[in-house]
């Protein structure tokens, strides 16, 4: 086509792509949320990517945190996937927002990415009876205040009080959730929590990984204490946007599979992916120098 005959050629961003969901985390958490999601919806293609190589990111500043969301999404997207799921609660506090306002609408008009966090809060602002919240999860999203503006938002009566719990991640990734000295940094948090707002009813387990320690957690809570985990929140949310939006449904693949992509080990990967999924895991890594 001639440039000097006044027409613009449309850039390949602006057809609908049809492919699989993806799902990014920061590292192993996310898996948390794939299990249910495909529990949900069994019958999609689903890709994971996690970024073991860079994690965690719960200590990273937002413009890293963003760079390296950014990167995952774009990587995700080159793999087919027209819809992105960041099941990472950093990642959709430090970077979705700003991909979705100012990266979608130039470079992929017709692909989305969603986050963790709306749901949850959604969620816990309807089961509360008292108004206080709580909130336990990394330092990076408890400096985001992600949690906060986002109740603020739609109930700004509510009150939401947070504690960051640094050590619970690697509890999880190192192998020590069910271990006996994980109960002492379980409890701690908890109770450093409850200190600072006694009339909380209702907890936020903000961390993809927290699934992982629920057992020990409930032995903390008091009774009377509503605890509310991300998965099945994220799974069920899922499925009403894709209720909602037929044309995006359409557009996810149907062949019930799901790959492995991880920017570590892959054999490192399978075998703590497996402990998380409970079932064998084969992985990939990524040869994508950009991540």
């Amino acid at each position: 086509m001639s440039a000097n005959n006044g027409l613009r050629a449309t850039p390949l961003s602006a057809f609908p792509v049809t492919g699989p969901i993806g799902v990014f985390d920061s590292g192993y958490g996310g898996l948390t949320i794939l299990e249910q999601i495909r529990s949900h919806l069994p019958q999609l293609d689903y890709i994971y990517l996690g970024d073991n190589a860079r994690s965690p990111y719960g200590t990273r500043s937002f413009e890293v945190v963003y760079e390296f969301t950014l990167e995952a999404v774009k990587t995700l997207f080159d793999m087919g996937c027209p819809l992105v799921i960041l099941a990472c609660n950093t990642a959709s506090a430090k970077a979705l927002r700003t991909i979705q306002q100012t990266y979608l609408p130039t470079a992929h008009p017709t692909r989305r990415v969603l986050g963790v966090i709306r749901p949850t809060v959604e969620q816990a602002c309807l089961v509360t009876r008292s108004g206080h919240i709580g909130l336990l999860a990394t330092p990076g999203t408890v400096l985001s205040a992600s949690y906060p503006l986002e109740v603020g938002k739609l109930y700004p009566q509510l009150t939401v009080t947070s504690q960051a719990c640094p050590l619970w991640v690697p509890l999880v990734e190192n192998g020590e959730a069910d271990s006996d000295g994980a109960d002492y940094f379980v409890e701690k948090y908890i109770r450093l929590l409850l200190e600072r707002d006694p009339l909380i009813d209702t907890l936020i387990l903000g961390c993809t990984h927290y699934p992982l320690l629920l057992g020990k957690i409930m032995r903390y809570v008091p009774s009377g204490i509503t605890v509310i985990s991300q998965g099945g929140l994220v799974a069920s949310s899922l499925c009403d946007y894709l209720a909602r939006h037929r044309s995006m449904a359409a557009r996810i693949t149907q062949g019930g599979t799901c790959r492995f992509y991880t920017t570590e080990s892959a054999e490192k990967f399978s075998a703590s992916a497996s402990l998380f999924l409970h079932t064998k895991v084969e992985a990939q890594t990524l040869r994508n120098k950009s991540l």
